[in-house]
């Protein structure tokens, strides 16, 4: 190959590398931009959904979107938190409500709770259908089959559900109903809930300043705390 010929070959191979070298950037950069895209679009969903459970979670919600749903729920080893109440461990939520607003004084909030969560079944033990209530020393053990749910207006103006189960056979000391309420509207483990119990579905119902309150066994009274003030 004459010299001449050859600088011109190399010239051109030069400019060929050159040019796919570009369209490789450009190509990087696209990519770069669609990963970008896709990571906001993420982000804003995750946090459109934060937004919608967190309605939910204050009781506001559409009849359409709640769904049915079993004990396997609620399936676990539960402690009152009454008894944290009674040794001052939860007076740091108390105070925190305060801080952040609420309209009530510490001692009215105090108060109001030990309403609420009192209670002498200190442990409940949920696997599949069966029901243990742990009271004062007695262990009392019953199957539950779904009753349906129940949706509740309250006086502020938010709404909850009650799911509530039905005895399967008469056993002294054991309610004929438990309805559950833990802020959820559609089949979700629960993380803590509310639970009411009674022989009559109807005035249980209308229960809606007493309820006893269970969160995972394994929890401490410190876990309890830091869950109720980040909710």
């Amino acid at each position: 190959m004459k010299k001449r010929d050859l600088k011109k070959g190399l010239g051109l191979l030069t400019l060929s590398l050159l040019l796919m070298g570009c369209q490789q950037v450009e190509v990087a950069q696209e990519e770069k931009k669609e990963s970008a895209r896709k990571e906001e679009h993420s982000h804003e969903h995750s946090h459109s959904h934060d937004e919608a459970t967190m309605q939910i979670y204050k009781g506001y919600f559409e009849d359409a979107q709640v769904q049915e749903r079993s004990l396997q729920d609620w399936e676990g080893d539960w402690q009152s938190v009454y008894p944290y109440l009674q040794d001052g461990t939860l007076d740091e939520v108390f105070t925190y409500k305060v801080e952040q607003g609420g309209d009530k004084t510490f001692e009215e909030y105090k108060d109001y709770y030990a309403i609420g969560y009192q209670t002498t079944v200190g442990r409940i033990a949920i696997k599949g259908n069966e029901v243990t209530f742990f009271n004062e020393g007695q262990e009392l053990r019953g199957t539950y089959q779904n009753d349906g749910y129940e949706i509740l207006t309250y006086e502020a103006g938010n709404r909850g559900v009650r799911y509530s189960f039905k005895l399967d056979e008469a056993k002294e000391g054991l309610p004929q109903y438990i309805q559950f309420s833990d802020h959820n509207i559609y089949p979700t483990k629960s993380g803590h809930y509310h639970l009411y119990w009674g022989d009559n579905r109807e005035t249980l119902l209308q229960e809606v300043e007493h309820w006893p309150t269970y969160y995972p066994i394994q929890m401490t009274g410190h876990d309890i705390v830091h869950e109720m003030i980040a909710h």
